[in-house]
């Protein structure tokens, strides 16, 4: 069973959220288990004698403590709780990626958007992928979902991985680059310069000549490569 809180200062919005994930429940035979909380105090009460949660949809804005300063709390004891956001504006979406939101759902949440969220969670819970390469003298396994590019260096490459603690790490490897975008490609990687696999997830903002991602690293994107993984970087971010 999903153990999932809602977090909202508005009665009608917890309504139809939690509609909408008992009518997924139904139509999955994924039994959930649904409790509304209406201010991020009386959650942390909660959660902080019990931590049994799978799921938090937290309201952005909410009176005295709003919901960005709850889930730091949270992310202070719990770094696998899927978190997802409920807001009215798209203001707070860096910041989400700092405490490793899952989702956003804008308001009015629909029933689509909520039922893509939770399948979501169900495939990520299933299934953490990694990628199998090989240092100097080691084979290492690295989460995919960590992953922020592919820089080729000599005839191996660095991996750079974005910790939860915002944290980054760039990991040596021999695997070549070429090799390593046959593997990804499937993944939501794509290559935009000669020397550099991007994970669109990862990016935070596009440039003429750079891409910028959540870690603040920065790697050049080519001319003739950059219109394909723009419009990748679109589309991933409006199915979100």
């Amino acid at each position: 069973m999903l153990k999932i809180a809602i977090i909202e200062d508005e009665q009608i919005h917890t309504e139809l959220l939690s509609g909408y994930l008992r009518t997924w429940s139904s139509g999955h035979r994924q039994p959930v288990s649904i409790q509304e909380f209406s201010s991020a105090e009386s959650f942390l009460f909660i959660w902080e004698e019990t931590n049994d949660f799978d799921i938090l949809f937290v309201d952005i804005q909410m009176k005295e403590m709003n919901g960005i300063e709850m889930v730091r709390k949270v992310r202070e004891r719990d770094d696998k709780i899927a978190i997802v956001f409920t807001t009215g504006i798209t203001d707070y979406m860096e910041t989400g990626y700092e405490v490793e939101a899952l989702h956003y759902l804008l308001k009015p949440i629909s029933a689509q958007k909520v039922g893509q969220c939770m399948d979501k969670l169900v495939t990520r819970r299933h299934k953490e992928e990694y990628i199998l390469v090989h240092g100097k003298e080691e084979t290492i396994r690295i989460p995919i979902e960590k992953i922020t590019y592919v820089e080729a260096r000599g005839h191996g490459c660095f991996i750079e991985t974005y910790g939860r603690a915002g944290d980054c790490t760039q990991t040596e490897i021999t695997e070549n680059i070429s090799e390593l975008g046959e593997r990804l490609k499937n993944h939501g990687f794509l290559r935009c310069h000669r020397s550099y696999i991007c994970r669109i997830g990862s990016i935070h903002q596009i440039g003429r000549t750079e891409i910028t991602f959540d870690s603040g690293s920065v790697i050049p994107v080519s001319r003739r490569m950059y219109a394909e993984v723009n419009r990748a970087f679109i589309e991933y971010f409006r199915n979100c």
